[in-house]
């Protein structure tokens, strides 16, 4: 499996529960390499670009408002099969049905209030990573560890 990028957006409730550093260090402790990370209060715009696939869906609006009453910290990770992985960490998108040990299934109990989004394929992860992230925001380095991680 080749190594890759994945986009995650911490959404307004894992900040405004104080989440973000346990969700970090569950990715980092994964090995997985943060290449970007920024806080941010997502415009409406944004929101709906972000959103767009639901866009005449009933819950687009609320998900708008949603995203955009408080910020929210957008990441990108790096390493094998990231985007698997991140999903797998995440757990099901209802967390009142995610599995024990995800993000979602530790610290969620409602669909609507599910803390976390992450990319659900390469090409997701590019057209996500793009809307938040310039590509001089999009760091190149080699981790320590990296020796340990990968053979």
């Amino acid at each position: 499996m080749a190594r890759e990028r994945t986009f995650a957006l911490l959404k307004p409730d894992a900040v405004q529960r104080g989440l973000v550093g346990e969700i970090l260090q569950r990715f980092e402790r994964k090995g997985l390499k943060l290449v970007a990370m920024k806080l941010v209060r997502v415009s409406k715009d944004l929101a709906e670009s972000y959103y767009a696939e639901h866009k005449g869906k009933p819950f687009f609006e609320p998900l708008v408002r949603y995203v955009t009453a408080s910020p929210v910290i957008a990441i990108v990770l790096e390493g094998e099969g990231a985007v698997a992985a991140v999903r797998r960490m995440m757990g099901k998108t209802n967390s009142a049905e995610a599995e024990s040990g995800t993000v979602r299934g530790d610290f969620g109990l409602v669909i609507g209030r599910n803390l976390i989004h992450g990319s659900d394929s390469p090409a997701s992860a590019k057209r996500e990573i793009g809307l938040f992230f310039t590509p001089e925001e999009l760091l190149e380095y080699t981790r320590i560890d990296e020796a340990w991680l990968y053979e």
